[in-house]
């Protein structure tokens, strides 16, 4: 039994759902519109203002394919209705970020800068306050796409064990390592 894919998604005001004949859900709301295809096997129904994923059978692939589906469509309605957020901080000295035209610019202790294509379906910003490491903060409607370019923003400076320079989600946990302990005498 698929305990997330059995859900009932309910859909908020503003927020509508069409299913065209090719399996193909399109979900519109106040922040834009989002779509999805989905299997041929895995039926989408709307009711009123409620959202049903069903599976044919019981197969383990059917299980698997319900609980996915429902998954993908309620974080498309959550994002044309409210929207996601990302935010990424810098901790290091002179690690800074700026951004303009969707173009962020990094600096993060490499020999040169480096400069990175935010997709247009997500808004960038970027804050630095004194005393303060610098944030990025990454907007949208599409929470996979958000992922996806925040994991890239990462990668590009990985948070090392030992003093904790890197890029890092806000909130995010980072195991610190003892370093080299002084000799005995």
């Amino acid at each position: 039994m698929s305990r997330i894919g059995n859900k009932v998604i309910t859909l908020p005001a503003g927020v509508s759902v069409s299913v065209a004949d090719d399996n193909v859900v399109s979900v519109k709301g106040p922040k834009g519109t989002l779509t999805q295809a989905v299997d041929s096997d895995i039926t989408v129904e709307v009711e009123g203002s409620e959202l049903k994923v069903k599976r044919p059978t019981e197969q383990k692939r059917h299980k698997a394919l319900h609980g996915l589906y429902r998954s993908l469509l309620n974080n498309m309605v959550i994002g044309v209705g409210e929207g996601y957020k990302r935010e990424l901080e810098i901790i290091g000295v002179g690690y800074k970020a700026s951004s303009a035209n969707n173009v962020l610019e990094l600096q993060l202790g490499y020999s040169h800068n480096i400069f990175m294509a935010i997709p247009e379906e997500i808004k960038v910003v970027t804050t630095s306050e004194k005393g303060q490491n610098p944030k990025v903060i990454l907007e949208g409607i599409d929470k996979e796409l958000i992922g996806v370019v925040a994991a890239k923003i990462k990668s590009l400076r990985k948070v090392e064990p030992y003093k904790g320079k890197g890029i890092r989600f806000v909130g995010e946990v980072v195991r610190r390592k003892a370093g080299k302990s002084a000799s005995k005498k």
